[in-house]
């Protein structure tokens, strides 16, 4: 049998990574690493997700997008209804403080990013090194030191699914840990239905939300915070959460 680790990891971004025509609403990239258990995950966050789904749906087939969530669009016309839209988001909102995860994301300022190079890399893959160092750095610190741990990401087209896999492999080959990170990369389609990817799909744009007002009420930003990769001090920047530059 193949040596595989105990955790599973979920990614997925908040948007665009291009830097030709920056949003100035959104000026920013994040990509949101969410690290289970596997034995937590598949006896307890997996469970739960289906509960919630049989509950508002009857059936466990659609899938959780935080912007069709937002917008109504699709399944979620029925958030139209105050009486239906308040207990959902409640709920939705428990389940993701429920679950046992920690974060780990990393943020792109586009407009900085962009000025301080004069041929900048790809937001994506510069977010992505920052990412899986932390998650790599996080296992080290639990005692994984065997098994490959599988990350898995949503296909975004396939010259980009090529990119992304071929970036992946320079980084798990040389990366600032010095070390070769066991990984290996698993590209899924949006429609796999993968609990794990809808979980980290929610959790992606309150971050970038945080950052780019953090003035501004964020509830949803308040329920994953505590999730973060954290010091042994408890810092949050620099090892759950890279802003950059």
């Amino acid at each position: 049998m193949p040596g595989f680790g105990d955790y599973i990891v979920f990614v997925d971004e908040s948007g665009d990574h291009g830097l030709v025509s920056i949003d100035a609403n959104y000026p920013v990239f994040v990509l949101a690493f969410a690290i289970f258990e596997k034995a937590v995950y598949t006896r307890q966050v997996v469970p739960a997700l289906m509960d919630f789904k049989f509950k508002y749906f009857g059936h466990d087939q659609v899938i959780l997008h935080e912007h069709d969530i937002r917008k109504n669009k699709g399944p979620f016309g029925i958030l139209r209804k105050t009486e239906v839209r308040e207990p959902f988001m409640e709920d939705l909102n428990g389940l993701i403080r429920t679950s046992a995860f920690t974060l780990v994301a990393g943020v792109i300022r586009k407009e900085e990013h962009k000025a301080r190079y004069a041929d900048p890399p790809n937001p994506y893959h510069t977010a992505m090194e920052f990412g899986l160092e932390r998650v790599y750095m996080e296992l080290h610190g639990r005692g994984c030191r065997t098994g490959s741990t599988h990350i898995l990401f949503e296909r975004r087209g396939q010259k980009e699914d090529a990119e992304v896999e071929l970036e992946f492999r320079r980084i798990c080959a040389s990366n600032a840990t010095g070390k070769r990170l066991p990984f290996e990369p698993v590209l899924c389609h949006k429609t796999c239905n993968s609990p794990g990817l809808q979980l980290s799909d929610l959790i992606a744009r309150p971050i970038g939300r945080k950052i780019i007002a953090p003035e501004q009420p964020n509830r949803a930003y308040d329920i994953i915070q505590s999730k973060f990769r954290r010091s042994r001090g408890g810092n949050v920047l620099g090892y759950g959460l890279k802003i950059f530059p």
